[in-house]
């Protein structure tokens, strides 16, 4: 029975969706603009990387004819081989968020409006400012602000040391973000306050409640920590996760996965910090899982280390050492197994601001057996189809399964 693996790089987008004016993201392209910018040495950093960007197993499995599809333009990576079958995603939901993006992937569109936070200072209503501090026996908050979570430690991380009120901020996205210092105020201290946050934001619409723990002195070295914990609202119908999990199958959420899903349908839980150790984890549960898994990673360093930080050589190293570390997956893959390696949402390094684009996604299928071909355009919900049907489960109820052979 074949296994199947999902890679998802947080936030490579490959050209703007069609939409994409409705969220003040048309021209973003976060794969287009990283190769134009390493093109013409924006992408050099000393000590890092320079030149040209470099992704030729990326560019063997087709990253660069689904770019030329989704933009209408050339094929920037010009490779006369293509081995995968390839193409774009178009998301049906009405966000831009990993929520949403990584729900529809595994077959579950988002079709309600997500609850946010106004961009206004204070950006959070008062009676749940006041609620939190009360429950979670909180000497008062820092910040209520649309923030990047870099910036504000800089910012706050000092006073929040000082007096041991937590930092709270959030974004474009339906998040209601805390940071706080693993030992001045306690990780588990934290994790419980943003369980009572959770409680709190549920009749808002909000999707998640992130815990921002972070180490460090001084704004020269705070230092955001593995322990991040996403506490996400479940999804409003079975996804293929669950329903794998139903038909007896091995779940194995690496990284952020299982926080996404609101922990329903992993039957195994890694984590791991960086991109590096998530690739690592990926390669030890290809060794080990059974056949008929469903094996899921998300690497989130492309999204939380390079995109919102608009970090353009950090974002091209990155993608550069995954390219390099591709050739190690695919030895490890067994006759029929298939790998579809994509994205949730954008976040180009070059655009304005900090926040997630609004942009198509690659689409990278590949393994043994899996023929080379366009796939065009499809959609999210597509992926969740064609894994159900790659792994001899029930279709569901969105998405249609594409053809790999």
């Amino acid at each position: 029975m074949p296994r199947a693996v999902l890679l998802v790089l947080d936030s490579f987008g490959c050209g703007g969706a069609e939409d994409a004016a409705a969220f003040g993201d048309a021209g973003a392209d976060t794969f287009g603009h990283i190769f134009a910018a390493c093109a013409e040495g924006r992408g050099d950093r000393a000590g890092l990387r320079n030149g040209p960007l470099r992704l030729p197993n990326l560019a063997r499995l087709g990253l660069g004819r689904l770019h030329a599809a989704s933009v209408g333009g050339a094929d920037l990576l010009a490779c006369d081989r293509v081995t995968g079958a390839h193409g774009f995603a178009v998301e049906t939901s009405k966000g831009k968020d990993t929520p949403s993006g990584h729900w529809e992937l595994m077959g579950v569109p988002v079709a309600f409006d997500w609850g946010y936070f106004p961009d206004t200072d204070p950006c959070f209503p008062k009676d749940l400012i006041d609620a939190l501090i009360t429950e979670a026996k909180l000497p008062g908050v820092l910040g209520q602000v649309h923030a990047s979570g870099t910036d504000i430690l800089v910012r706050l991380g000092e006073e929040h040391m000082r007096t041991g009120k937590p930092i709270v901020y959030t974004s474009t996205d339906s998040v209601f973000q805390i940071a706080a210092h693993e030992e001045t105020f306690g990780l588990e201290r934290l994790m419980e306050t943003c369980r009572i946050a959770r409680r709190l934001v549920d009749p808002l619409g909000i999707g998640r409640v992130i815990a921002r723990p972070f180490l460090g002195t001084s704004p020269a070295n705070f230092k955001r920590t593995a322990h991040r914990r996403d506490l996400a609202v479940p999804p409003p119908e079975p996804t293929l996760l669950e329903r794998a999990k139903t038909a007896g199958r091995a779940v194995v959420a690496i990284g952020k996965i299982s926080d996404i899903f609101a922990g329903i349908g992993p039957t195994e839980v890694i984590k791991a910090a960086g991109n590096a150790a998530l690739m690592d984890a990926t390669l030890a549960a290809l060794d080990r899982s059974p056949d008929g898994a469903l094996i899921l990673t998300n690497f989130v360093d492309f999204d939380m280390e390079w995109g919102h930080r608009r970090d353009v050589p950090g974002y091209a190293a990155g993608l550069e050492a995954f390219d390099a570390r591709l050739p190690e997956l695919e030895a490890r893959l067994r006759p029929g197994d298939l790998v579809v390696a994509t994205a949730d949402h954008g976040c180009d390094p070059t655009w304005r601001g900090t926040d997630h684009t609004r942009e198509h996604v690659p689409v990278l299928a590949f393994g043994p057996g899996i023929a080379p071909r366009d796939l065009g355009r499809v959609g999210f919900a597509d992926v969740g189809a064609t894994f159900a049907a790659h792994l001899g489960l029930a279709a569901g109820p969105h998405g249609r399964a594409f053809a790999l052979a």
